[in-house]
């Protein structure tokens, strides 16, 4: 930053002192002994030895700020790590201009509230707070939306403060986004009667000798439902980044800094690259093809055993052959990968634009209709599919 000069202080006291001293000692030349002429009345000069300085503008040089509390959606998605969510920086690809992050994560999340104040709260409210919650508080602090919400978690039903106080995951997200459980409970119920429709229509009169696959299918579709939604829903992650120079943690960072999703909304100091979107969607596919091949082999196995039990029992014409599990889970982890990978992403970012609206936010209910009709739409879609891919590729 280059600043203008302007005279020192030193400078400007001595040559002041210097024009007040000739102006006390006689010059000789005009001091004679002896002066005829009445003495003339003293002269009141007013010197002015220079113009008043412009008022300079205040400077700001604030020192290193600490990570505040946000999301992946995310939250964001610079860093993952320091109690808060997604940071800017190297890692995320952003940082704040003209301190306009701060303002905007202050109007959205509240105030950074500080250790002795998330104490002061969660004694009010009769809320004990996670050690990863309090280690944040501690360092960085904690967002004061953010807080809130935990506390309201705590004060809901049953099941779903012990699901949150016992598992971290499922906290994060719900903290990040209020509505995930409602997604997740939507997502299963509209795949499970969406398959079950497709599942009819694309077999017919062959559906109850092949209810086995059915049965299969809609075991292996609830929890891949569970993964989809969540390996795809912003966070709020506590605690710090990996500080590892390994080879996993390296890949640990790398993956911290990629977005939720490919269509992840950007925060002040939390941006994303193209290239980090991209790398998104096949970092995600990689993820969706390990639970698809996992569930596949845990799905088909059983399917295969209870096949074979009934096949011992009773035999019949109608009986179709056992399909191979390898060959199988393979087709459920490649069909994850490509069709679900790449549907999904396009509803999370359709998601995102009409919760973003005026008129969701406004009327929520839009949001959440919009939820059941565009998965009501992609299930159906996609438990046709899957039939096709089954049959082309000689799995069913």
């Amino acid at each position: 930053m280059a600043f203008s000069a302007s005279p020192s202080l030193s400078s400007l006291a001595s040559s002041t002192a210097a024009i007040a001293a000739a102006a006390a000692t006689p010059s000789p030349s005009r001091c004679p002994t002896s002066n005829p002429f009445p003495d003339p009345k003293p002269l009141h000069l007013s010197v002015k030895l220079f113009s008043p300085l412009p008022k300079l503008p205040r400077l700001s040089c604030p020192g290193p700020q600490a990570p505040r509390a946000a999301t992946g959606d995310g939250s964001g998605a610079g860093n993952h790590g320091n109690g808060s969510g997604r940071n800017g920086g190297k890692d995320g690809g952003g940082d704040d201009d003209d301190g306009s992050g701060e303002d905007y994560e202050e109007a959205e999340f509240g105030p950074l509230l500080g250790f002795s104040e998330v104490l002061r709260l969660a004694a009010a409210r009769g809320v004990a707070l996670p050690g990863d919650m309090m280690e944040a508080a501690k360092d960085v602090g904690i967002r004061q939306v953010l807080l809130l919400r935990y506390f309201d978690l705590q004060a809901g039903p049953w099941p779903i403060s012990a699901m949150i106080r016992a598992f971290s995951a499922l906290r994060n997200r719900m903290l990040a986004d209020p509505s995930f459980l409602f997604k997740v409970g939507t997502e299963v119920v509209i795949d499970s009667c969406c398959a079950t429709l497709a599942e009819v229509q694309k077999r017919g009169e062959d559906f109850w000798s092949e209810f086995e696959l059915y049965a299969a299918d809609i075991l292996i579709g609830v929890v891949v439902d569970i993964a989809l939604v969540g390996m795809l829903a912003p966070y709020v992650r506590f605690g710090k980044a990996s500080s590892s120079t390994g080879l996993f943690g390296r890949f640990s960072r790398m993956a911290g800094a990629l977005p939720s999703s490919v269509f992840e909304a950007e925060r002040p100091g939390c941006r994303f690259t193209v290239q980090q979107r991209i790398g998104t969607y096949f970092y995600k596919g990689v993820l969706y093809g390990s639970v698809g091949f996992v569930c596949g082999i845990i799905g088909q196995g059983i399917c295969n055993m209870i096949m074979t039990a009934k096949r011992s029992v009773k035999k019949s014409d109608e009986d179709i052959p056992v399909p191979p599990l390898i060959k199988s889970a393979a087709l459920w982890g490649v069909f994850l990968a490509v069709s679900s990978n790449t549907r999904y992403q396009i509803i999370n970012g359709l998601e995102r634009v009409v919760e973003a609206s005026p008129v969701a936010k406004g009327v929520p209910p839009v949001a959440m209709a919009f939820t059941v009709g565009v998965r009501f739409a992609n299930n159906i879609y996609g438990g046709m599919q899957f039939i096709d891919w089954a049959r082309w590729s000689g799995v069913q």
